[in-house]
């Protein structure tokens, strides 16, 4: 029988602050209580009530890049951060058109781009006109990278916007002193080129960065603005914030649901998959719950809100989303590490560069155009978003998929998986037993009532178990008696005072463990689980209960083997049950009737012969061990804390979910990869050029070729990240 014991808490939206404050989640590695209750089954929007607390270690708020608040909107927005995000497009394209329009009299006026055209167009004031033009292309065109220098050292924490802000610093202030008596050429014209060019770089780069919060977006747009509020015999369209708990609304067909609630008329088929990623449609009828956001069938339904919308299941959805993308993984450190050290070298390169040349006799202006080329040629622009693009895009498209990522690293991680350890019930198998089987071994002692007492003990739990046999009650219309002294026995069953009577209901081990001999002649089907009845320290009769194997179960276990990944069965059911499940999916191994402090132990085992485990799971029993494994997996239908516990949330109980979660991970890092591989071998080619390596060989970048070249780094991790796909 799989490890249980009672709960007499009964789940409401109420719960939520208790359980999320549960100190055992405190630390995820610290030793659990001997309290190994099933918990409560959950449905996806209780689930994520939950577990939209993310681990905040894995954020350090102390190295926040400031300077992302100017030069582009962090990947993770809601409606707000959509509209600041789009009125930065815009301010970016208005930015590059003007300043396009003031580059054309600059260049046709700089003696350079006459000397080069053959021309002379020089007049007296020429050179002021030049220099005021050029003054406002810096301050207006450049406006954005200098206030970004200015936060970044404000923060003290140099990147892009220092680099780009000081190189047409330099170019200015250097082709200004030319203007008003210096001795040289300037270079307006590379100062304007460059910003032209740094500004639609930027302008094409933040519509990518907005293309990879699609899905996020898709997900905040799926609340409707209005909803149907039933007042009386009116109905009053309102406001969806303006919901309140208790509030009764109507859902007309073909209409997304307004708010979280339950069904309390009509029935009608509701379109889930933008939630879930379950794109059956899925039936509801009264007293079923409903997920914001979902899509009404045909029927028309009236619903009991559960709560206002920023308490919804999709909001908590977004609220995590949003966490897990701001949290920093180990690539991520990495990257910034990387985009540190880069701004560091491009200023050193720059300076060296300016005296390598100068001191070789090339002229001032020679000089200042190599350095400031090779400071922009290096700003860590791509190698700063190489990671950040994927996380966006990554996490909401798992979400959109019903992968809920609280942990990043553990995420990334998905890619060294060895060993996955599967729970049975509920993540296996669907998690519904019915009562296959009825035996009294009690003369005087009918089946019915063998089953009335077991159910008096099984009518306040939500275990499968419980459900089958109060569900055989239910069919059978016998009245359940009612209990005293109620006291589970840890990972054996429970017992309790019914009717005057001591009666246990008990797993076969508590009958092994206490010398009770099993009833002669005993059979039972290998797929059955049984519970014994004892009544007054007496062997009263057992209920044999069955659950079915879920369809997707065995090709998921096939995946996982063409993945060379081994799959391990972890159950506290019977023997036979485990070996059953086990050789109907092929999987490689079982391990049965295991308490739940047995299965961390199980998990121990394995991580110390070199495997690199993920185990899944759906109860309290479980969450031992999913906070002992590398990666801790929990599925949609179990409990609150095994969801709290896991690093991982699947808000549907399909296995295949599972297997394209780690599949997914794999592709999520190989994009990271490529990302930085191309940002960082980009810079290992480009800053010799831009220092002028080829000189001698007539091959010369410009500040403005150099900024083109930045650019186009930057858009090709965009793009690149863009093409991140979830296999179905």
């Amino acid at each position: 029988m799989e490890q249980r014991s009672l709960s007499i808490l009964k789940w409401n939206y109420k719960t939520i602050p208790s359980l999320i404050k549960f100190p055992l989640m405190l630390n995820q590695k610290a030793k659990f209580p001997n309290n190994h209750h099933s918990g409560r089954k959950m449905t996806p929007e209780n689930k994520i009530q939950v577990a939209y607390k993310t681990d905040i270690n894995n954020t350090d708020h102390s190295k926040m890049d400031h300077s992302s608040m100017h030069h582009h909107a962090n990947p993770s927005m809601g409606m707000e951060g959509h509209d600041h995000h789009a009125m930065m497009i815009n301010d970016f394209k208005k930015r590059f058109f003007i300043t396009l329009i003031l580059t054309i009299p600059i260049l046709l006026l700089s003696p350079m781009i006459q000397h080069w055209l053959g021309v002379d167009w020089q007049f007296t004031g020429s050179g002021y006109i030049l220099f005021v033009l050029s003054t406002i292309v810096y301050l207006y065109g450049g406006w954005p990278f200098l206030k970004g220098w200015y936060q970044e050292m404000k923060f003290w924490n140099p990147g892009m916007m220092t680099l780009i802000g000081f190189a047409i610093s330099v170019a200015y202030i250097y082709s200004s002193a030319t203007v008003f008596g210096l001795e040289g050429m300037d270079f307006f014209w590379e100062l304007a080129t460059l910003i032209l060019i740094m500004l639609l770089g930027h302008w094409i780069e933040m519509k990518s960065v907005a293309g990879a919060s699609k899905e996020l977006e898709l997900l905040v747009q799926l609340m409707p603005a209005d909803a149907h509020l039933v007042s009386g015999n009116e109905v009053i369209d309102v406001k969806t914030e303006t919901l309140k708990e208790n509030d009764i609304i109507l859902i007309k067909p073909g209409e997304k649901v307004a708010a979280d609630g339950i069904i309390e008329e009509g029935e009608s088929y509701l379109n889930e998959s933008m939630l879930t990623g379950e794109s059956k449609p899925v039936k509801k009828s009264k007293g079923d719950n409903l997920i914001a956001g979902s899509i009404n069938g045909n029927g028309s339904i009236k619903i009991r809100v559960a709560h206002g919308a920023k308490d919804s299941y999709l909001s908590q959805v977004v609220k995590l989303v949003k966490d897990a993308q701001n949290a920093k993984s180990n690539t991520q450190l990495l990257a910034d590490k990387a985009a540190q050290w880069l701004t560091g070298i491009a200023i050193l390169a720059g300076v060296a560069t300016f005296i390598y040349w100068y001191v070789d006799g090339k002229t001032l202006a020679f000089a200042m155009e190599r350095m400031v080329t090779v400071i922009v040629i290096c700003c860590p622009h791509a190698l700063g978003l190489a990671v950040p693009l994927v996380v966006a895009k990554s996490t909401a498209l798992s979400a959109k998929n019903g992968l809920l990522i609280k942990n990043r690293t553990a995420f990334e991680n998905s890619r060294k998986i060895t060993t996955l350890v599967f729970d049975k019930t509920g993540t296996l198998t669907i998690g519904k037993f019915e009562v296959s089987k009825v035996v009294s071994l009690q003369n005087g002692l009918s089946e019915n009532e063998l089953i009335r007492i077991a159910s008096a003990l099984e009518q306040n739990s939500e275990h499968p178990i419980a459900t089958g046999i109060m569900q055989k009650v239910k069919d059978l219309k016998i009245q359940v008696p009612a209990t005293e002294n109620f006291n589970a026995i840890t990972g054996k069953g429970v017992e309790a005072i019914v009717e005057g009577k001591k009666v246990k209901v008990v797993s076969p081990g508590f009958l092994k463990e206490n010398n009770i001999p099993l009833p002669a002649n005993f059979k039972t089907d290998a797929a059955e689980t049984i519970v014994f009845v004892i009544i007054d320290n007496s062997l009263a009769g057992y209920i044999a209960l069955s659950d079915e194997i879920r369809p997707e179960s065995l090709e998921a276990i096939q995946e996982l083997k063409k993945n060379n990944i081994k799959s391990i069965l972890l159950t506290g059911d019977n023997k036979n049950v485990a070996e059953t499940v086990s050789k109907a999916l092929g999987m490689d191994s079982f391990i049965a009737e295991v308490l739940p402090h047995q299965k961390l132990e199980k998990i121990k085992e394995l991580q110390s012969n070199g495997e690199f485990v993920a185990m899944t799971g759906d109860g309290v029993n479980d969450a031992p061990a999913l906070a002992q494994a590398d990666i801790g997996i929990a599925v949609g239908s179990g409990s609150d804390i095994a969801a709290e516990t896991a690093g991982i949330i699947l808000v549907n109980s399909n296995p295949k979910d599972i297997v394209n979660l780690i599949l997914f991970g794999k592709a999520t890092y190989r994009k990271m990869v490529q990302n930085l591989m191309w940002a960082t071998g980009y810079n290992v080619i480009a800053l010799p050029l831009a220092a002028g390596v080829l000189y001698n060989y007539g091959i010369l970048l410009s500040p403005a070729a150099g900024a083109a070249l930045m650019s186009v780094s930057t858009i090709v991790v965009a793009i690149n990240a863009s093409m991140l796909k979830i296999k179905q």
